[in-house]
C-alpha cells in the first residue's frame, strides 16, 4: 500500500494531535503544514522525525504535486473555504468538526467533493473509540434487542482554562453549543439509534457565571429526537458546567440496557438482575485532543483510500447527516422549542 503524503492546514492544538496520529498509522506521513504564521522547517522536521515543509500561502500549499491528502484543522469559520479549495485541487481531505457553521456551507463542501471525485473524512472520531465500537457491536449482535430509547449527553465546561475558549465564545467561532462540542454526542446518539430522524424539539439556556456569560450564544442545549419509526432519543450539550468531563450514554432496548460502561441483557443467562455487568472498555472521558482516537480513525481512512472506497463510519455524507440534525435542533431552539421537521433542512 502506497504511503500518502499529507499536508495539514492550521498548526494549533488540534494539529499537534493530528500529526503524530497520522504518522503513527504507518500508512501516511505529514510532509507539509500551512500556517498563518511563519514556521521553522528545521524545527518541524526535528519535532516529527521526518522532513516537513511549511507554507503561508494556500495556493502554493495546494500546488504541491506530491500532496495526496489535506488535513483541515484550523478555525471552524475557515473550514468551508479550505475544504472547497482542497477538493478543487483534487485532494482528498480530512475535516475537523464541525464541518462548517452553516448548512449551506456543508452542502457547498459536499458539492465540491462530489464534483472533483475526492474522498473525505470528518473528525467524529468518537465513532472509532473503543467504547462506541463495543457499543455498536453489542447493538448489531442483538444484545440489547431493538433499541427504542437512547440518550447521549456531552458535559464539558469550556472556560478560559481551555484552548479554544478565546474564539469559541463568539458566534462566528463556535456557532452553537452543539456545533462547538456537543456534536460528538449527537453524532454518537445517531450511530447508536440508526434509522431516520423525523423531527427534533430543542431548548437552550445559559449560565450566569462570568466565564460563560461571555458566550454570544446559549451554552446549554437539550434536544428530543423523534425517529420515523416511532423511537425517541435525547441529546444534551452542556459546555457551561463545573464538573469532570462526562460523556453520558444510556440505551434501552427490548432485551437489555446499557449505561455508560455497564450493561444488562436477557441474552446472557444467569446475570444478576440486581446489578449491572461491567464492560471492559476505555471510556470517552476527556476533552483533551491528545486523548482522542484519531489514529484509529485515520488508519481506517487511509485504508479506504487505498481501496477506492468511502470512509466507513465517518465519511463526509455520514457526518453531514448528523450536521443536518444539529442544524434542525439549533433552528428549533432559536424558535423557542418549536418542533422542526428534518425536511425543513433541505438534503
Amino acid at each position: 500500500m502506497k504511503s500518502c503524503n499529507v499536508g495539514v492546514i492550521g498548526y494549533g492544538w488540534a494539529a499537534t494531535a493530528h500529526i503524530p496520529a497520522i504518522n503513527a498509522t504507518g500508512l501516511a506521513s505529514v510532509t507539509s503544514v500551512l500556517s498563518s504564521r511563519p514556521l521553522d522547517d528545521r524545527e518541524l522536521s526535528s519535532r516529527y522525525g521526518r522532513p516537513v515543509k511549511s507554507f503561508t500561502s494556500l495556493k502554493k500549499f495546494l500546488a504541491q504535486p506530491d500532496l495526496d491528502v489535506v488535513d483541515i484543522t484550523g478555525y471552524p469559520w475557515e473550514h468551508t473555504r479550505n475544504a472547497i479549495a482542497a477538493a478543487n485541487a483534487g485532494k482528498h481531505f480530512i475535516l475537523e468538526k464541525p464541518a462548517a457553521l452553516s448548512w449551506n456551507d456543508c452542502l457547498a463542501i459536499r458539492a465540491a467533493a462530489q464534483k472533483n471525485k475526492v474522498k473525505a473524512c470528518v473528525c467524529f472520531e468518537v465513532r472509532h473509540s473503543g467504547q462506541f465500537l463495543t457499543i455498536k457491536s453489542m447493538i448489531d449482535n442483538g444484545a440489547l434487542g431493538r433499541v427504542h430509547y437512547g440518550e447521549v449527553d456531552y458535559y464539558h465546561g469550556i472556560g478560559p482554562w481551555y484552548g479554544q475558549y478565546r474564539w469559541n465564545v463568539t458566534k462566528r467561532g463556535g456557532g452553537s453549543s452543539l456545533l462547538s462540542a456537543g456534536c460528538h454526542a449527537m453524532d454518537a446518539l445517531l450511530l447508536c439509534m440508526g434509522g431516520e430522524v423525523e423531527s427534533v424539539t430543542s431548548l437552550n439556556t445559559t449560565s450566569t457565571h462570568k466565564y460563560f456569560k461571555a458566550y454570544q450564544y446559549p451554552t446549554t442545549t437539550t434536544t428530543l429526537l423523534k425517529f420515523k419509526d416511532g423511537r425517541v432519543g435525547k441529546c444534551a450539550s452542556v459546555i457551561d458546567c463545573f464538573q469532570p468531563y462526562y460523556f453520558h450514554v444510556h440505551l434501552v432496548g427490548s432485551e437489555g440496557s446499557l449505561l455508560d460502561g455497564k450493561f444488562h441483557t436477557n441474552k446472557i443467562a444467569a446475570l444478576n438482575k440486581k446489578q449491572w455487568s461491567q464492560l471492559s472498555i476505555h471510556p470517552i472521558d476527556s476533552g483533551d485532543v491528545a486523548d482522542h482516537p484519531y489514529q484509529t480513525q485515520f488508519e481506517s481512512f487511509f485504508k479506504a483510500l487505498a481501496a477506492g472506497k468511502d470512509m466507513p463510519l465517518t465519511s463526509l455524507n455520514e457526518a453531514l447527516n448528523s450536521h443536518r440534525v444539529i442544524f434542525a435542533a439549533d433552528k428549533s431552539a432559536a424558535a423557542g422549542g418549536r418542533p422542526v421537521k428534518l425536511k425543513e433542512i433541505p438534503a
